[in-house]
């Protein structure tokens, strides 16, 4: 592999709280109820109602957090290829990685993220970006209004495209990058064996 097409890796943190997954596999359960889809059972409308937004307002948290490693990523992606001799004559913006991490994701990547069970990663990383061109930090609930985050992923996915559309800039999936994605545990334990191996003494 040419060292100087390798990216930085992506490495993503944890984000969730104790009761996150549980408030996000209640709230799909709510969608489909209110949509028919499911039993309700003896659940009111509102209740069904609040149990969605709850879980609106966790995977907004969710994204919020997978966002600023995006964009860390892309920030890091751009100091690193400063200067590459086949992108001097090119645009290469925020943009330009945004939409080659969205659109052209490499192939192991995309085996690594359905390994964790992520199959819809590009709209996860849409909505991510969208919501970080946004938000500085993650919003508390009560700053939220309920019709917002009922329909929080419209205008997430709407953000995203705002925010590419806002400029001028260079298609780069043809430069043939290549990076890895870690969560953030596992990058830890690689660098402490990396480090461990290097200590040791030479013959």
């Amino acid at each position: 592999m040419n060292m100087q097409k390798t990216l930085p890796p992506l490495i993503l943190h944890p984000f969730a709280d104790a009761k996150g997954p549980d408030k996000l596999v209640e709230s799909s359960r709510a969608s489909l109820m209110l949509q028919g889809l499911l039993p309700s059972g003896e659940r009111t409308t509102d209740e069904l109602d609040r149990a969605l937004i709850d879980g609106r307002y966790c995977e907004i948290r969710m994204l919020f957090y997978v966002g600023k490693d995006l964009t860390r990523w892309i920030e890091q992606c751009l100091d690193h290829t400063r200067g590459f001799p086949e992108l001097r004559d090119r645009t290469v913006k925020y943009q330009s990685f945004a939409a080659y991490l969205v659109n052209h994701t490499p192939l192991p990547v995309q085996a690594k993220l359905r390994k964790w069970g992520v199959a819809d990663y590009k709209t996860i990383f849409t909505r991510a970006l969208g919501l970080n061109a946004m938000l500085a930090d993650v919003p508390v609930r009560e700053a939220l209004s309920d019709e917002f985050l009922r329909n929080y992923y419209r205008y997430a996915d709407q953000l995203f495209l705002c925010r590419q559309s806002q400029t001028d800039f260079a298609d780069i999936s043809d430069v043939g990058f290549d990076f890895e994605i870690f969560a953030s545990g596992e990058y830890s334990r690689m660098l402490e064996r990396e480090w461990a191996e290097d200590s040791l003494p030479q013959d």
